[in-house]
């Protein structure tokens, strides 16, 4: 009797679960009224081998405009994914007639699957869609301001100006430690040291992104701050083991899990006391860790394989992208356009086809993303498949972004050496403002709090040369002064303003970026404010500090034990 019934019972569920997948037509598409689990399982019932590999690949492309490679992609294979990066933006308008004639494409597709159009806007330096949109203060003013709120605004104007583009992912936030001080590659897109508190703010970001309508990706797991490489151009190495790990580096990611972030993205960095593949290319870090220990559900996007720090190790990209498949990327990001009959689509179709493993991991992919288009797309709160032109002008800059970025940056200056402040200039003083040429919102400012004044200009990337050749120059002209106003804001230009310590005249140091290059060794400066960024309303910012307009709050985010 219990085996009858135990029959009886199968019979029903394969019943059901036969209904339930039949009752979607033929016909039916990306845009059909099922729910989305069922629709994502007819979906990728329908794609072929070709398709489902295309939809887990993300591609860039040069210039302003998709190349015609790039369009072949989407309209012959099926491509789930473009990234805009900071080459392909200058003019905000092109970039929304690119990202609509994308999409216009992949509309044209028997299943009508839109792509993931994604981009890197953090604020603060990195700011990939250039153009009409907002420079803000970044996240380290963030860690500096003490105030999560300040993260979930930020989030949501970036979200907002991106998503009249037609850009429905951002790669932010980067949840990265600042642990190691001597990192050119995180430096100040980190929101600080402390784990508890960049989960908290990288939380914030993440609720703001995603009530602007925007994918928020928390990058880059398993934490990149502990090492000073770049992964762009060699493979960091962090040298920690599982349980430092657990409580540090962990720590924001497992906030951002516990908030259900919709995607991660994987670093491309070497933990050797952990395993002994990169985390972007290792099955240990994405699934044994990742999904298994700490149970995270999204997406799992990889940094640009193009990256020395992903093909270097692998030895070639073919072979980057078949090991970060198999590893558990559910989106493989490449920075160019693949040829159409390049190896690392030839061999991974091969593979795909000739091994059911590996098959299996690429149709769990695929399912993933797709489900996850549906989950978006379907909410009601999308960015655009095809952003309105004619709006352009008055959605970016966003009219109330501003307003808050200027705010933001005020709460963030922080007076780690309190001098002459407020400053008055007397009638016979003379004045020299040093800063870099790339940097003319900050001679701006100082022309309209000051006054006349004049002007040192050196170049913000400097070879050792060059900065020693400008310092000699800046310590030659320092006794016609009384006062100096320089802008500190990398390694170089704090080797320039340290040649005023025997001037004897007042020094005062704006350091904006990374305050690291100033908390020691000078002691001589009158004043010195840290501003964490050369936004606009940075320096707008800092030189209202020093007109006395306000107190400043900030707080170092950094331990400087």
């Amino acid at each position: 009797m219990k085996k009858f019934l135990s029959l009886v019972l199968s019979f029903f569920i394969l019943s059901a679960s036969f209904s339930q997948n039949s009752s979607v037509p033929e016909n039916a598409d990306f845009w059909s009224d099922y729910p989305n689990e069922q629709l994502a399982e007819f979906l990728i019932s329908k794609m072929s081998d070709e398709e489902l590999l295309a939809q887990i690949f993300m591609f860039g492309w040069a210039g302003e405009e998709p190349s015609a490679l790039l369009n072949q992609w989407v309209s012959d294979r099926g491509l789930g994914s473009v990234k805009v990066f900071g080459w392909n933006t200058d003019n905000t308008e092109k970039v929304a007639k690119s990202v609509s004639s994308l999409q216009e494409i992949a509309q044209k597709r028997h299943l009508r699957i839109p792509l993931f159009v994604a981009t890197d806007q953090e604020g603060g330096w990195i700011r990939h869609v250039k153009g009409d949109t907002t420079e803000t203060p970044g996240n380290m003013a963030i860690g500096a301001s003490q105030y999560p709120i300040d993260a979930y605004y930020s989030a949501y104007y970036i979200s907002r100006e991106i998503k009249a583009l037609g850009i429905n992912m951002n790669f932010a936030p980067t949840v990265d430690l600042y642990t190691n001080h001597d990192s050119s590659v995180i430096s100040s897109r980190s929101f600080g040291e402390d784990p508890e508190f960049v989960g908290q703010l990288g939380s914030a970001f993440v609720a703001g992104s995603i009530a602007a309508g925007v994918i928020p990706t928390a990058k880059h797991f398993p934490g990149h701050g502990d090492t000073s490489a770049d992964s762009h151009v060699k493979l960091p190495e962090v040298y920690i083991d599982y349980d430092v790990a657990d409580q540090r580096e962990f720590i924001p990611f497992k906030y951002l899990i516990s908030q259900n972030v919709p995607a991660i993205m994987s670093g491309h960095l070497l933990y050797p006391r952990i395993d002994k593949d990169p985390a972007s290319l290792s099955r240990v870090w994405l699934n044994d860790i990742l999904r298994e220990k700490l149970h995270y559900k999204g997406l799992i996007i990889t940094d640009d394989m193009m990256m020395q720090g992903a093909w270097g190790w692998a030895g070639n990209s073919s072979e980057a992208f078949k090991m970060a498949i198999e590893a558990g990327n559910d989106i493989i990001i490449s920075s160019r356009t693949a040829e159409l009959d390049e190896r690392l689509w030839t061999m991974n179709l091969a593979t795909m086809k000739n091994e059911k493993t590996f098959r299996d991991i690429v149709v769990a992919a695929a399912r993933r993303v797709v489900l996850s288009k549906l989950t978006y797309f379907k909410s009601g709160n999308a960015a655009p498949l095809y952003p309105e032109i004619a709006r352009l002008k008055e959605q970016i800059p966003d009219k109330d972004g501003q307003k808050f970025f200027l705010s933001q940056a005020c709460r963030s200056i922080t007076m780690y050496k309190k001098g002459s402040i407020p400053y008055k200039r007397n009638s016979n003083e003379k004045i020299l403002v040093a800063g870099q040429n790339q940097f003319p919102e900050f001679f701006d400012e100082a022309k309209k709090t000051l006054g006349d004044y004049a002007q040192f200009k050196f170049d913000y990337e400097l070879g050792p040369v060059q900065a020693d050749w400008m310092s000699n120059n800046i310590e030659a002209m320092a006794p016609n002064y009384d006062t100096i106003i320089i802008c500190v804001a990398n390694e170089r230009s704090a080797m320039i303003a340290k040649r005023l310590e025997k001037s004897g005249k007042r020094v005062i140091i704006m350091s904006v970026l990374t305050p690291v290059p100033v908390l020691t060794g000078f002691d001589f400066a009158d004043t010195i404010l840290f501003g964490y960024s050369y936004s606009p309303y940075t320096f707008k910012a800092l030189f209202g500090v020093l007109a006395g307009d306000f107190e400043p709050e900030g707080k170092l985010p950094l331990n400087l034990k």
